[in-house]
């Protein structure tokens, strides 16, 4: 048996905790707040979209940095087994729109409940509101950690402190410290799922709109990055929204001045079909202003930045408006250009991209290539996805990796 040492009750950790445990292991977990999964009850809103139903191959294309270095890890702990894994736990689950998996409570709380239940189950032993301090290492060797009441021995220790995302949860970067003074490299932080903001005023103005079923192109420098179908939302600094949260994902680890964001809002329409569209209402109702007429095809609250862009005044009637104007309006609206400026902070980010550098990790294991004894898992690595329940699959495939493989 050995004596295994996890720092940080999060959703990696509890589940490499639990492994290891049920592996005949003596687990002590260690957590300086003072409970269980404080970032998980903050996950989708409260109520925690914990996995994405797909296979594993679906699920690596929908991992932006790193995905080869988490075959192993998803392979062996797939989505379909984190389903099994919660409802054999005693928690109902219910699949939504876009293949994403809940509790059929709505609580995130119940998430962690169901983690906490199976640890201690396990014989899981746990230290809240003590923090550790250091890891103690000997030639090469894991001997033990040092926390805030004194010095522990043990034979392995799983990193799970999470990344720098939401600090108030208590993921503050002290895992990166951790691998730093085992020796390990650290990639360069960024926040990863978070808002953008935008150049212009305009995005303020429309505060509060949502958009659902639009495409958003992304380029770089005009070259074409990522597309994405889904819900934005405009906010008082610029755009959110899962496809923009996604969005930033991709574009966080490159200069922001080259970013161009471009918004489809009718993107179930070719530009012909629409124009046949913008044709009939303008027919219709010929003695109207255009402002009035593309209430019948848009959002009240985008068409005044929408003529704008179009060169349109709104008290224009729709039976004066030019080929020429109606060719403008076409444009804009299969094209609504976002010149971004920046990130948003982490204080906001959901994840956080960067970490411990993958190719000092053993990918069937979890386990440093540098320092025997030492596993590293979940958001402190340099991995991150897209929203959808990916990240924390990412969270429960490699707990899951290391717990068994210590």
């Amino acid at each position: 048996m050995k004596r295994v040492a996890i720092i940080g009750a999060g959703a990696s950790g509890l589940v490499a905790a639990y492994f290891a445990a049920k592996n005949g292991n003596g687990v002590t977990v260690f957590e300086k707040n003072e409970k269980c999964g404080k970032k998980i009850y903050i996950t989708g809103k409260g109520r925690c979209n914990l996995t994405h139903v797909c296979d594993e191959q679906e699920f690596l294309q929908n991992v932006v940095t790193n995905a080869k270095f988490l075959t192993s890890a998803i392979y062996s702990f797939p989505p379909e087994s984190t389903m099994k894994f919660f409802e054999d736990g005693g928690l109902k689950l219910k699949t939504e729109r876009g293949s994403r998996v809940f509790p059929v409570s709505d609580k995130a709380s119940d998430v962690t409940k169901c983690l906490e239940n199976y640890c201690k189950s396990a014989g899981v032993t746990f230290k809240f509101s003590e923090r550790v301090l250091n890891l103690d290492v000997l030639q090469g060797t894991m001997r033990g950690i040092t926390t805030q009441n004194g010095s522990y021995l043990f034979d392995a220790v799983i990193v799970c402190t999470g990344g720098m995302s939401y600090p108030s949860t208590g993921s503050t970067g002290d895992g990166y410290s951790f691998a730093i003074s085992a020796g390990h490299s650290i990639i360069p932080l960024k926040q990863g799922l978070c808002g953008l903001e935008v150049k212009g005023e305009y995005c303020a103005e429309m505060q509060g709109l949502s958009l659902k079923n639009v495409r958003l192109d992304v380029f770089f420098r005009e070259k074409p990055l990522k597309s994405f179908f889904g819900e934005m939302l405009f906010t008082h600094y610029g755009v959110s929204g899962p496809m923009i949260l996604s969005a930033s994902s991709i574009i966080n680890r490159i200069d922001l001045d080259g970013v161009r964001l471009s918004i489809d809002l009718k993107p179930a329409l070719t530009r012909e079909q629409l124009d046949k569209r913008v044709l009939r209402d303008f027919n219709e109702f010929s003695n109207k202003s255009i402002s009035n007429v593309l209430k019948e095809l848009l959002p009240s609250a985008i068409i005044s930045e929408v003529l704008k862009r179009s060169g349109i005044s709104p008290e224009k009637q729709v039976n004066s408006i030019t080929r020429e104007e109606r060719s403008r309006l076409l444009t804009t609206i299969k094209k609504f250009d976002i010149i971004v400026s920046a990130l948003r902070g982490f204080d906001e980010a959901v994840i956080t991209c960067g970490g411990v550098d993958v190719k000092q990790i053993n990918p069937s294991t979890m386990e440093s290539k540098l320092v025997k004894g030492l596993y590293f898992c979940g958001e402190v690595l340099d991995l991150d996805a897209f929203t959808g329940g990916f990240n924390l699959q990412i969270a429960f495939s490699t707990g899951y990796l290391a717990g068994n493989s210590v």
